[in-house]
């Protein structure tokens, strides 16, 4: 998943797959542990286009919420 695709979504968008991936990601570890996984990077894969999306989801709070230090 590309990070300009994670930004053109709305933040409901971007929470919902947030949660989409999550899910996606116990499976893929429920999978690995009882050896029916066949492609161990899906999982590599999968920890990464979370941490984007959690990355990008940041970024919009930061970048709406500007704070003034003195």
């Amino acid at each position: 998943m590309k990070a300009n695709s994670i930004r053109e979504m709305s933040p409901e968008e971007r929470g919902q797959k947030l949660v989409e991936m999550q899910e996606a990601f116990f499976n893929l570890r429920f999978q690995h542990e009882t050896g029916q996984l066949e492609n161990p990077q899906k999982m590599k894969q999968a920890k990464r286009d979370i941490a984007r999306i959690q990355t990008i989801i940041r970024e919009m709070e930061v970048n709406s919420n500007p704070t003034s230090e003195s």
